[in-house]
């Protein structure tokens, strides 16, 4: 069974996402899904990030949209309503009060900086190439674990993001996946299977298989998301995260509503 959920959907709002929220959902109806949820990326709180998050005062509008074609699509297709936002230490409870102002079904963690240095940015990745690399997974994982505690999120994005161009450890990191999915377990936060790796240059999804398998065994529940910055996006490869699910373990996926875990879904 296909999994007929995807959470993870931008808007133009961000700045480099393409075409109206009706688009996506229609796309949605087309590939048979009976839900999504769009979750645009938050307004960055260190400092303006034009072309790359929402301002805050678009944050209105954002809702205003989403409600709009929620409304329009009542009865054909469920449209829930979340927001990704960045983990940034020390801006903690500034996060908090920004996800206070309006009411979400689920809130996305996402760890894309390390420092100031965002490590998924093409324009910033000649980085990678000075720096340890396995250092930096570790940062990562470090981050990753903190935003889990944080509290302030319900589901992590695309856990291995580190990944993305293709650098990869020299190390066996096994133990600090295993560390994270117990920190994510201890403060019941789920992890998505995000199936835009497959559209970046490591060709592969978030996460691993062999990350995968240690969140299952650590008892962490998943959701799916396209990451959709096109309306053609929505539900892409999901017969390739539901099989990939199925391989570590999973038998079912969670739904949200107003933060909370609505229902459980079986994948077979």
């Amino acid at each position: 069974m296909i999994p007929t959920t995807d959470y993870h959907m931008h808007t133009y709002l961000c700045g480099h996402a393409i075409g109206e929220p009706y688009e996506y959902a229609d796309h949605a109806l087309s590939m048979g899904l009976t839900e999504i949820g769009f979750s645009d990326h938050a307004p960055f709180l260190k400092h303006p990030l034009p072309g790359i998050t929402m301002r805050r005062e678009e944050l209105p509008e954002y809702h205003r949209m989403i409600e709009m074609v929620r409304g329009e699509y009542a009865g054909r297709l469920k449209i829930k309503i979340g927001i990704e936002a960045d983990y940034l230490p020390g801006y903690e409870d500034e996060t908090q009060a920004m996800l206070a102002d309006y009411p979400y079904d689920y809130v996305y963690g996402s760890v894309h900086f390390i420092g100031e240095w965002g490590f998924d940015n093409p324009d910033e990745r000649q980085r990678w190439d000075q720096s340890d690399i396995n250092a930096v997974y570790r940062d990562y994982y470090t981050l990753l674990r903190r935003s889990a505690a944080s509290g302030l999120f319900d589901i992590m994005a695309h856990v291995d993001l580190v990944k993305k161009f293709g650098y990869r450890p020299t190390l066996d990191l096994s133990d600090e996946i295993r560390e994270t999915a117990r920190i994510f377990k201890s403060y019941g936060v789920f992890i998505e299977i995000n199936t835009s790796g497959l559209r970046k240059q490591v060709q592969e999804i978030y996460p691993s298989l062999d990350a995968l398998k240690i969140y299952a065994e650590e008892g962490v529940g998943i959701a799916f998301g396209s990451d959709s910055h096109f309306a053609t996006d929505v539900g892409r490869d999901f017969d390739k995260a539901r099989d990939l699910a199925l391989a570590a373990g999973y038998q079912d996926y969670v739904v949200f509503r107003q933060r909370e875990v609505e229902e459980r879904r079986p994948l077979i």
